[in-house]
C-alpha cells in the first residue's frame, strides 16, 4: 500500500514538474528580432555598391545586423548627432566633400574625443604625425585633434587628398582607414580597380560596410526600432562666448574663475586644452566660455 502511494505521489510530482518545465519553455521574451532588408540600392558618396556580388551583400548584411543591435551605442550616436552633425555637415559642404563622409565620425569615434590603443585621437582619429601634417597643433599643452571644428577641416583636406590620388570616394574612405599606400599597392598587385573587389585586412575590408550600416541606421532610426524624440537629442552649444587669447595663461583654473566659470566647464567646452596652463607664442587661440548672465 505504501509503495503504491509513493508511486502516485512521485507521478503527481513528476507531472507538475513537467508542466512547469513546459510552461517555462513556452514563455517568450518581449522582443522582436528581425534581419535588415537588403533588397534595395545602397551607395556611398554617390557610388553604388555592386548588389549582384554575393560577397558584397554578405559583408553589408553582417555590419547591418551587428550595428543594428548595438542599442546603447546607436542611441548615444543619435543623441550626439543632434549636437555635432550640423557643424560637420556645414564644413563638409563648404569644403566640397560628399555629405556621406560625416558617417566616418560615428564609425571612428562615436562622436567622442576617443583615444585608440594605437594613439589616434579625436572625432576623426588622427595619429599625431598626420594631424601635424594637416596643420593641427599637437603637443603637451594643446591637442587640436580634440577641437571638432579644426579637426573636421583637417579631415576634409585629408579626404580630398585621398580622392585626388585614388579617383574614387569609396577608395578614399577605405584609404582613410587603411592608408593610401596600402590601397594603391593592393589595387596594383590584385589588378582590380574598385574597393569591392579588393582583398584587404579585416578592419579595412569591413570599414566601408560599417559606414554604410551606420548611414542606414542614423538616416532611418525608426526603421531599425530606435525611437528618439527630437527634444531628447543633444543640442548644439548655444549662447557661448568666444574669447581671443594672445598671451600666456599661467593658470587655466584661475582664468576660468575670472571668467565666471569653472576649470571643469572650461575643459568641457575646450577639450583641446590638455594641461593646467596655456603657453602662447606668436599666435591667438579662441576659447569658448559660457555666456555671462
Amino acid at each position: 500500500m505504501k509503495s503504491l502511494l509513493g508511486l502516485l505521489v512521485f507521478a503527481v510530482l513528476s507531472l507538475a514538474a513537467l508542466n512547469i518545465h513546459q510552461a517555462y519553455k513556452m514563455a517568450a521574451l518581449p522582443q522582436l528580432i528581425k534581419a535588415p532588408d537588403l533588397n534595395r540600392p545602397f551607395s556611398f558618396a554617390g557610388e553604388e555598391i555592386p548588389r549582384s556580388n554575393p560577397d558584397v551583400l554578405d559583408r553589408l548584411d553582417k555590419e547591418l545586423v551587428m550595428n543594428a543591435y548595438l542599442h546603447g551605442t546607436i542611441l548615444m550616436n543619435l543623441k550626439l548627432a543632434g549636437r555635432y552633425l550640423p557643424l560637420i555637415e556645414r564644413i563638409l559642404k563648404n569644403q566640397r566633400i560628399p555629405d556621406d563622409f560625416k558617417y566616418l565620425v560615428p564609425v571612428e569615434s562615436n562622436f567622442s574625443n576617443a583615444v585608440s590603443p594605437a594613439g589616434a585621437k579625436g572625432f576623426w582619429q588622427f595619429m599625431a604625425p598626420t594631424a601635424r601634417q594637416l596643420g593641427l597643433e599637437v603637443n603637451d599643452k594643446v591637442d587640436e585633434r580634440f577641437n571638432v571644428e579644426k579637426s573636421t577641416y583637417a579631415a576634409c583636406a585629408h579626404i580630398q587628398s585621398l580622392y585626388n590620388i585614388l579617383g574614387s570616394w569609396t577608395l578614399a574612405a577605405a584609404a582613410y582607414n587603411g592608408g593610401d599606400g596600402r590601397i594603391r599597392r593592393e589595387l596594383k598587385s590584385q589588378d582590380v580597380s574598385n574597393f569591392y573587389d579588393l582583398y584587404l585586412n579585416p578592419e579595412t575590408s569591413k570599414y566601408i560596410f560599417r559606414i554604410l550600416a551606420i548611414k542606414e541606421i542614423l538616416n532611418n532610426p525608426e526603421g531599425f526600432g530606435f525611437s528618439l524624440d527630437e527634444n531628447l537629442k543633444y543640442q548644439p552649444f548655444e549662447d557661448l562666448r568666444k574669447v581671443q587669447v594672445d598671451s600666456t595663461i599661467q593658470d587655466l583654473a584661475a582664468f576660468a574663475k575670472d571668467q565666471g566659470t569653472t576649470y571643469r566647464m572650461l575643459r568641457y567646452l575646450n577639450p583641446w586644452l590638455i594641461d593646467r596652463d596655456l603657453p602662447v607664442k606668436g599666435k591667438t587661440y579662441e576659447i569658448l566660455l559660457p555666456a555671462k548672465n
